[in-house]
């Protein structure tokens, strides 16, 4: 019987591995730069933890099941919820802000795309504790400069949820849930059902598509005209006056709403060419989730890239790693081992372990694109030196271990 991956999965070969962690290790450094700690939280969570903020609906959704101490659990369709509640069931008394990063997988049941898998990956950034504009600025701006770090550049767009929730002040808060859900899905025919099903008033409606539907540099000042000088207008204009500071290039868009109850203030997305329908490679927002899972009522920043639809896209790439290999013959494969050892602290070194003939070593040593090789016969080792062959001109020298390793090492 042959068996085939899971639908939505995916292996990964070693030199997409090393493209992989070579753009990972790009995100990390940036985050480590900006002061932020790595965190980890467990592959599943109890099922509530997903339901208390998502509803039942979500069930559909994601990879659930029991254990067996018939508790029901679920593997992880995203990461800052299982953040929240590291944060709540710990870490609650420290000084705060507390800023982490993360990289894992999740899994969502949902139909495969381009772009789009059942087991997928993200790295993300969370803020605990601040609810000050610079917080928000400063997360916009670090997921701007990961991107950049991996080679992708993509547009910017900012919103603030406390704008377009004013204008639903008078409307009950599920239905102020579906409101958001169908602006985020850019639902416009959904969304005037719904508000003809809800009775909502004329003035209010057209408020609100006008509302969502401001881009631009004069989208604050039509935003200030429909809602008034609320407090959220105040908070926003602070904010992108700090990405001013930091030099970002965006696009104010009030037609952001990210969908999930639990965002409270600014979001934000970034969009890249060449993914299709699927092009948003990044997004996030202000949120308040501590206090729906038994904790303190405390604002919260953050955002999820999405590395496999970044994976598509970057442009940067790892640097061709030097590999070495020695060749031996029967009488001379324990000093070959040796010698690999030596080569080994200084560059990715094989030596054969199918008891291959010398013409095959060379011919396997063509296949993986080293650059030399090693060749350890008696006679050479005898005399206390190896035969090191550059494989692109055919150059052979008699050399001793050391002289092979600063050789290399060049």
């Amino acid at each position: 019987m042959e068996f085939q991956r899971p639908r939505g999965t995916r292996d990964f070969l070693p030199d997409e591995m090393a493209k992989r962690r070579y753009i990972e290790n790009r995100l990390r450094d940036v985050a480590i730069q900006w002061g932020y700690g790595e965190i980890k939280t467990p592959t599943f969570e109890h099922i509530e933890l997903f339901t208390i903020k998502s509803g039942e609906g979500i069930l559909g959704e994601i990879y659930n099941f029991r254990d067996k101490g018939d508790r029901e659990i679920a593997l992880r369709p995203e990461l800052t919820a299982p953040v929240i509640r590291m944060y709540v069931e710990g870490l609650q008394k420290s000084p705060k802000p507390l800023k982490f990063y993360y990289f894992d997988n999740c899994f969502r049941y949902e139909r495969p795309q381009k772009g789009r898998f059942r087991e997928f990956f993200q790295f993300g950034i969370e803020i605990i504790g601040s609810a000050r504009p610079e917080a928000e600025a400063e997360v916009i701006a670090l997921a701007v400069q990961m991107l950049n770090s991996a080679g992708v550049k993509g547009d910017l767009h900012v919103g603030h949820l406390g704008i377009v929730r004013s204008l639903l002040k008078d409307i009950q808060p599920e239905q102020q849930s579906r409101i958001m859900r169908l602006v985020d899905k850019k639902d416009d025919k959904g969304l005037d059902e719904f508000l003809d099903e809800i009775n909502a008033p004329d003035e209010m409606r057209g408020k609100l598509f006008r509302l969502i539907g401001l881009r631009g540099i004069n989208a604050m000042q039509e935003a200030r005209e429909l809602v008034g000088d609320i407090e959220a207008i105040s908070q926003f204009e602070a904010l992108l006056e700090l990405l001013d500071v930091y030099g970002l290039e965006y696009q104010v868009d009030m037609g952001i709403a990210r969908g999930l109850d639990y965002y409270t203030g600014m979001v934000f997305e970034i969009y890249c060419e060449g993914l299709g329908a699927q092009n948003q490679v990044c997004g996030g927002g202000s949120y308040r989730l501590a206090q729906l899972f038994g904790g303190e009522d405390t604002p919260s920043t953050g955002y999820a890239i999405g590395f496999d639809r970044v994976m598509e896209i970057c442009e940067a790439k790892p640097a061709e790693v030097k590999r070495i290999v020695v060749v031996s013959f029967e009488d001379t494969r324990e000093q070959a081992i040796v010698i690999a050892q030596k080569l080994r602290q200084h560059v990715a070194t094989y030596v054969d372990v199918a008891g291959r003939k010398f013409k095959d070593q060379i011919s396997y040593a063509n296949t993986i694109g080293a650059s030399h090789v090693v060749i350890a016969g008696k006679n050479e080792l005898d005399a206390g030196k190896v035969a090191l062959k550059d494989m692109k001109t055919g150059v052979q020298e008699l050399l001793a271990v050391e002289e092979v390793v600063r050789r290399i090492k060049e």
